[in-house]
This record gives structure tokens, sequence and C-alpha cells, in this order.
């Protein structure tokens, strides 16, 4: 059951501009406030007697809702607001944990992937979207010039066959009966190259981009080439957590965002930071820098490039063409209205004309 938009806004406006900010929390401070709160008392107290756990959707990946939150952490946002959060590197099952209770953030895809999810998951509200942007790519052969080339060959995929790829093979004009539909059991790109299959289903800022930088000759098909809109990556946060808990979410998000934008600023710095989180948690293999420094380069664009606003401001338009792709090629049944899984106040209320508000920015 989702938050009146009523009590959002008003619970907004006190988080935004009602925190008390001080610049001199500490000559008020209890033994329980850090010296250098940027809160008062009351809130930082708040924040800091509700446990957060975060789980992240893909381990270590330098991608938005999973990169920003480790280093909101790293850089000391979440500790500026008295937030306590424990990061969750293991990237498995965030979906079942968070809509259980057990976990009160995690982070998924796309919005296809939300919907999908909330057929068989309650209690899971989406409150940040990073980007308008489809993720997904179908790279090929080099041999393969069309979609509908792959009729009478095979196309694999991981996990699932998402969605918006039905949805490119149906707009190519390809019948989908007439492909051989395999699921992969590794990540390796190349086999596309040997001919193992003729084209899989992947990320544009993964697999694309680790065949361009091998300098190797492939066929690369996205949404946008069929004039179908996407979205990228979105966080989501436990339902009942949120509507007990709507101080605490706005500035575990205000911080995540303040993070997300040092990032954007800051590319190499963050993606070093990560890189090094993920070699001493012994991930490192998984996330190598030069893999990393890729993925956000290209990622970070899409945040850059959304089309609903700032940062993290879902657009329900955009959620809604997501909704219809799902409905008519995800072959779930269930799926919610949008707007039974969607927030697109709380984090556009943590915005001033485009500028987050920053505890001590004088907004």
């Amino acid at each position: 059951m989702m938050m009146s938009a009523k009590r959002r806004g008003a619970t907004l406006v006190g988080v935004a501009l009602g925190a008390m900010i001080m610049s001199g929390c500490a000559g008020s401070a209890t033994s329980d406030v850090p010296e250098d709160s940027l809160l008062d008392p009351a809130d930082c107290e708040r924040n800091a007697a509700t446990p957060i756990t975060y789980i992240s959707g893909y381990g270590y990946s330098a991608s938005a809702g999973q990169l920003d939150v480790f280093m909101a952490e790293e850089l000391g946002y979440f500790d500026d607001l008295c937030l306590n959060v424990e990061i969750n590197a293991s990237g498995a099952n965030g979906q079942q944990l968070v809509s259980s209770g057990k976990a009160q953030f995690t982070e998924l895809g796309s919005a296809e992937d939300v919907l999908m999810a909330a057929a068989n998951s309650e209690n899971i509200t989406a409150i940040a979207t990073f980007g308008t942007t489809s993720p997904f790519c179908i790279f090929a052969n080099k041999d393969i010039d069309s979609l509908t080339d792959l009729e009478g060959g095979s196309l694999g995929y991981f996990i699932n066959l998402t969605p918006v790829a039905a949805a490119m093979l149906d707009e190519a004009g390809a019948d989908i009966d007439q492909i051989d539909l395999i699921k992969m059991t590794n990540y390796d790109p190349t086999v596309v190259l040997r001919g193992q299959v003729d084209a899989i289903v992947g990320y544009a800022s993964n697999q694309c981009e680790t065949l361009r930088a091998m300098g190797e000759e492939f066929s690369e098909f996205v949404p946008a080439d069929f004039g179908l809109s996407g979205t990228y990556n979105v966080m989501e946060v436990n339902t009942e957590f949120y509507e007990q808990n709507p101080e605490v979410v706005a500035d575990f998000m205000r911080a995540d965002l303040k993070a997300l934008e040092y990032c954007l600023e800051n590319e190499a710095d963050c993606v070093e930071r990560i890189s090094a989180l993920a070699e001493e948690a012994g991930q490192g293999e998984a996330f190598p820098l030069e893999q990393q420094e890729r993925t956000w380069r290209v990622e970070s664009q899409w945040v850059r490039d959304s089309e609903a606003g700032a940062p993290g401001v879902q657009n329900e338009q955009v959620w809604q063409d997501a909704s219809d792709i799902v409905i008519e090629y995800g072959n779930v049944k269930g799926i919610p209205p949008v707007n039974d899984v969607i927030d697109v106040d709380l984090v556009a209320g943590l915005y001033e004309d485009g500028v987050l508000v920053w505890p001590g920015d004088g907004q």
C-alpha cells in the first residue's frame, strides 16, 4: 500500500528544509550525536536508531544504484546524516530479502525487471530510476546484419529473455519461433565471435563494450534502434519500512544522490575506490578496474542523459511504456499497475530547482 501524496509531500518538505541544518551542531550534541553531524540531535538520533541493510544487485559493479551506495559510505555521506547502513555485496536474493523485510534497499536493472518481479513480490516500492536509456543490447556475430538473420539460428540470454529483447525482435520482423533460444551459463561475449551462438541478449555497458575494447568486429542492436524506450537501474525500498520511516528513506536517498553527484564529477576516483573494495572482498577478478572504467563511462552518460530530469527522478510515462512492453512480451501474469509500484515524489522532492538539497549548503 503506497503512502499518500499529501503525506509524502509534507514529509519531504520537513526533511529537505526542516532538518534544522546546523553547521555548529556540536555545541548542542548529546553523547549519541556525532559532533560532525549535519542534522539536529533529534533527527540524527532517529536515523542512527533505524538500521538499514542494502543488498547490491550485482556485487561491486560500477553502476548507478550500486556505485553511489558504496561511495556514500566511503565518502562519509551516510555518516553526515547519521545513517546506520550495512552493505551486502553478495548480490543475491535482494528482491526477496527486501520484500520480506530482512533488508530495506536493493537495486534492479530496469523498470521491466522491477515490474516482472512485482508480479511475484509484494511490499516493494521503486523510489529512484537512474536513466531513461535501456541497458540491454543484442550483440551478434558480424555476419548478422539484421535480427531477422537470426531465424534458423540461435540467440542466447542470461536468466531470462528480457521483454525488450522480444520487442526488438518483433519490431525487426523476426519470427521468434524460428530462433533457437539458449540460456547461457557464462558471461563470455566471445562465444558469438566463435559461432557457438549467433547472438546474445546482453548489456551495452558490459559485453558490447568488452568486445569493442578488444577491437573485435561484431554486430550490435539496441532498443532505440527500433524506437523502443527504456529505463536504467532502479532503487527499491521495502514499502512497510518506507511508510514507517519516510524521513530515514529520504535521507538515505539524499546521501546516495550526493555520492552519485560526486561520481559524475570524479569518475576516476569512484571507479578506483569501488574496484579496490572489490579486490579487498575477493571479487577483484569479477570487477577489474579496466572493466569498471568502461562500465561507468557508458552508464554515467545514461544518468546524465535521463529525460526524467535530475538524477534518480522517475517518470511515470516512461514506466508505463515499460509496463506495456512487459505485458505484451514478458509472459508474466499479474503485473501490477505502475502507480502501485513506483513513488515519483520522494526523489523529486529532494531537489530544489534541479539542485540536490544538502544540509549546510545554504539552500
